[in-house]
């Protein structure tokens, strides 16, 4: 365990020390906040104030079982800089994301390569669907303890209608059993198995959907609002 956790855990239970805690790392602040939203960030930015308080938040939120205090800290602000566009309505979500990301038309190697560099590209837009384009960063560091990445779903995504049902399914059946969705994340595989089983869908349709599924369930599951508009015929499927 590194000494930084332990002096990020005591410091929520003594303010003094959580004061000194804040001071010493506005360095680790402003470089969360940068690296949240994409651009430099100085004291004088708005932002400053709201990682700030990200920061007190994860420091009285902490727990040593969660791992890094740095990771979680990050990721505490990054979710608070999300809250903060979408209430200042700084966000143009549909040009933001190119919906072939999750879509159930064909695509090749050529077509998903141009859809991550379009979207890489229409993301760097200053002051222009941060929103969403934090729920990307945010989902996408969250995607990469599967072993994957949000830029690889287009390659996966359902192709043919009866597919898309089954995924929708699967998904679905997920949803409705927040015990199951505990054990994806504590062991990142899918319940391939209990899913196969319970839904009749076969199991060469989960393998080759996986990550499809696994990222529709945390996006479907999680607090992403704008991302889960990409996906809402999931809701639609399984009567949600």
């Amino acid at each position: 365990m590194r000494e930084i956790d332990i002096m990020a855990a005591e410091a929520a239970a003594d303010d003094q020390k959580l004061e000194d805690f804040v001071l010493k790392h506005e360095g680790f602040v402003l470089k969360c906040a940068a690296d949240a939203t994409g651009r430099y960030m100085t004291k004088s930015d708005d932002e400053w104030s709201v990682a700030q308080y990200a920061l007190i938040e994860a420091l009285r939120s902490y727990d040593l079982e969660k791992g890094s205090f740095y990771g979680y800290a990050a990721l505490v602000i990054r979710r608070k800089l999300i809250d903060y566009y979408r209430g200042q309505q700084k966000y143009r979500p549909e040009q933001t994301v190119d919906p072939a990301v999750f879509s159930a038309d064909p695509v090749d190697a050529e077509s998903v390569d141009y859809t991550a560099y379009r979207i890489a590209e229409s993301l760097t837009a200053a002051d222009e669907g941060e929103a969403l384009r934090l729920e990307i960063e945010t989902v996408n560091a969250l995607f990469r303890t599967y072993g994957f990445s949000f830029y690889e779903l287009a390659a996966c995504s359902p192709k043919s209608e009866k597919t898309r049902r089954s995924c929708a399914a699967a998904v679905g059946y997920l949803l409705e059993h927040p015990l199951l969705i505990h054990q994806l994340r504590t062991s990142k595989k899918l319940l391939i198995d209990t899913i196969a089983k319970n839904c009749r869908i076969h199991r060469k349709i989960l393998e080759r959907h996986r990550k499809y599924i696994i990222a529709a369930v945390e996006i479907l599951y999680g607090d992403y609002p704008y991302l889960a508009e990409y996906l809402k015929y999931i809701r639609e499927e399984t009567g949600q």
